[in-house]
């Protein structure tokens, strides 16, 4: 029975492994040098907050948590605690995206791991991660972030449909 998934069978294919590497990489630059621009060339000041667009704020932020402030009391020690799970993490990932065949798994993988690997050089080189997107409207206003973190999250959701997508086929 032919498979109807659009997953390949077995290992993936070194061209998958590149796209995979290619994303992250695009995903880490992009990532590193909006946080230098923020830090070194737009001088956004510390816990200052300069209107961009209407809904958008740059706002500096030096995050010592992770997502959403959890762990904020880990001390000096959770830099190092928090870029080691995460490394190990991406060691996960980039199993996944050497055995994935299918380019938007790939992709989305490879994202992931840019976003993480891009919080944790924040992490080492500065002590905390350096967020400044700041999108409010209506009275609605969303954590600060950055494009490690967009990155993460748009990645993750795209999993989660891909998953549920798979799993309507699968039953349908």
């Amino acid at each position: 029975m032919p498979n109807t998934t659009g997953e390949a069978t077995g290992r993936g294919s070194r061209g998958a492994l590149g796209l995979g590497l290619l994303t992250t990489m695009i995903v880490l630059s992009a990532d590193q040098l909006s946080k230098y621009w923020i830090l070194y060339g737009f001088h956004l000041p510390d816990k200052g907050s300069v209107p961009i667009l209407p809904g958008l704020n740059f706002t500096m932020v030096w995050n010592t948590a992770v997502t959403f402030g959890m762990f904020s009391r880990a001390g000096s020690s959770g830099r190092i605690i928090f870029s080691a799970v995460a490394l190990l993490i991406v060691g996960g990932l980039l199993v996944w995206m050497a055995r994935s065949r299918r380019p938007l798994i790939t992709c989305a993988v490879g994202a992931i791991a840019g976003g993480a690997i891009g919080n944790v050089i924040d992490r080492l080189r500065y002590g905390a991660v350096v967020d400044f997107i700041h999108l409010h409207a209506a009275g609605w206003s969303w954590y600060v972030f950055n494009v490690a973190d967009s990155a993460i999250v748009c990645s993750v959701a795209a999993l989660i449909v891909d998953g549920l997508l798979q799993d309507g086929r699968k039953t349908g």
